[in-house]
């Protein structure tokens, strides 16, 4: 539980400033990524918006996982050009900053095996910079407190350790969330926690990018829908809005500008 006068893990943002709200979060202009000198990236155009959560849908190897990368400061920007909360992806210092304020979750967890949950969480989010009182309240809230934060990630199942790598991004309150299968290997509940942390996280002044084979539960998460195809994003505008009874509570713009 958080201690009095001590802040949430979803109090919001604090990993770096935060940029002026006239600007997009991302904006990207006919980028190229080569990966093995495949263009994974195709002259990608893109703009989100502050407190969007766009779905990012299409098929495997369409790009989707790259576009995250990229916009993670990890992916190369070969051609065109690439802002991520106001850094340029071009400039080796912005891909620096860009990676300090937006918290990825992909395919790999980045988790060190041979370490303890609780020794995982404390070490990136110290290594990011994050708040030593928010690491309890993390481990709490994704149901990895107790008995299991001592044991060796080595020793977790699929679903703890999407939960732990989790736990990184709550106590370090990222800008933006990049969200790769965040639904994978979790059980129902652990589904409907991705879900409740991403809209805490945008109520909270985030916004989130995630790619999900849960197309039924991400669409109706998402505020806009963006289609990958052949290494480029295809604007397909707004999430449709629920219907009753829908525990959606978040809207967004569907304008790409």
């Amino acid at each position: 539980m958080t201690q009095p006068g001590n802040p949430s893990p979803e109090a919001g943002p604090t990993s770096a400033r935060p940029t002026a709200a006239s600007l997009p979060v991302v904006a990207l202009d006919g980028a190229v990524t080569l990966l093995g000198g495949f263009p994974a990236l195709a002259g990608a155009d893109l703009r989100v918006q502050p407190g969007e959560i766009v779905l990012l849908e299409g098929p495997n190897g369409a790009g989707k996982s790259t576009l995250l990368r990229l916009c993670a400061g990890l992916a190369p920007l070969q051609q065109g050009s690439g802002r991520v909360l106001d850094n340029d992806l071009s400039d080796r210092v912005g891909r620096r900053r860009v990676r300090r304020a937006v918290g990825l979750l992909g395919h790999q967890t980045s988790l060190y095996d041979e370490l303890t949950v609780e020794q995982n969480v404390r070490f990136w989010a110290r290594a990011n910079r994050a708040v030593d009182t928010d690491i309890e309240p993390a481990l709490e809230r994704l149901g990895i407190g107790g008995r299991l934060r001592d044991v060796p990630v080595s020793g977790l199942s699929a679903g703890q350790r999407r939960r732990t790598a989790l736990a990184v991004i709550v106590c370090r309150r990222p800008h933006l969330w990049l969200l790769d299968e965040p639904h994978a290997g979790l059980d129902r509940a652990g589904r409907d926690l991705v879900d409740d942390l991403v809209r805490q996280a945008v109520a909270h002044g985030a916004t989130v990018m995630l790619s999900s084979h849960e197309l039924d539960r991400a669409t109706e998460l998402a505020t806009r829908i963006v289609t990958v195809a052949g290494g480029r994003p295809l604007e397909r505008g707004p999430s449709p809005e629920p219907g009753p009874g829908s525990a959606r509570t978040c809207t967004g713009s569907a304008d790409a500008a």
